[in-house]
């Protein structure tokens, strides 16, 4: 923009420059802009921590050994986390060694991806094996070998915290705790009933009083006192 000056001119300065605004505290490491999360880009470091699984199963006589290895992010910071960073998975078993390497590899780069990775827990657990599951010790019932291996995944991944372990809110629990104590009562009460040297099915003897009647070639006989209907 032009100005033009219509009078004379008798005296002058150099204008200064601004002055700029005061520096901004610099934040903390601990800020929320310097949490380390879990992502590909993350390297991996020279230590990582591992959790070695047994899985045993009928479907082969070898045992095969799931190790999940962690990386620690933030170190010495309050948000400090554990996360999976890679899987390995040996067996003296090779007939299943292609699979499992390639099962190894795209679970290894699921964990660094980061983010939620609970849905492959779901997704390995509904893997069904077509020649039919098995029941793993303790009762649980494996529709594959797959599953099992999600299965541990699972467990690894409550055990750093990253999932919360699967169970009954507090109303349900109450019910469980109350219907196992009324059962618990009720089989304390048979086993008084049947505490005696004679069978459980036993009927009362009119006789004596004892509940030691029973089917004895082909007439009821009490076992306490000898009475019998056919004597």
């Amino acid at each position: 923009m032009t100005i033009k000056i219509d009078k004379k001119i008798v005296d002058y300065s150099v204008a200064k420059e601004a002055e700029a605004p005061p520096a901004r505290p610099r934040e903390s490491s601990n800020s929320e802009d310097n949490i380390i999360h879990m992502h590909e880009k993350v390297a991996r470091p020279e230590m990582l921590f591992g959790s070695t699984y047994k899985i045993k199963t009928p479907l082969s006589e070898h045992a095969l050994y799931v190790t999940i290895n962690d990386i620690i992010l933030n170190h010495g910071t309050p948000h400090e986390i554990r996360r999976p960073f890679e899987v390995f998975i040996n067996s003296k078993n090779m007939d299943h060694f292609q699979w499992i390497v390639a099962l190894t590899r795209i679970i290894s780069a699921v964990f660094r991806k980061g983010g939620d990775i609970s849905f492959l827990v779901e997704e390995l657990r509904s893997v069904f094996d077509p020649a039919g599951g098995y029941f793993k010790k303790g009762g649980k019932y494996m529709p594959s070998l797959v599953a099992e291996i999600g299965d541990v995944i699972h467990c690894h991944l409550v055990m750093i915290g990253m999932l919360k372990l699967d169970g009954p809110d507090e109303h349900q629990q109450r019910l469980i705790d109350e219907k196992r104590a009324q059962y618990e009562e009720s089989i304390e009460q048979s086993d008084a009933e049947h505490c005696s040297e004679f069978p459980e099915g036993a009927q009362l003897c009119k006789k004596c009083s004892t509940k030691a009647m029973i089917q004895m070639d082909g007439c009821m006989t009490c076992l306490n006192c000898g009475e019998s209907k056919c004597s």
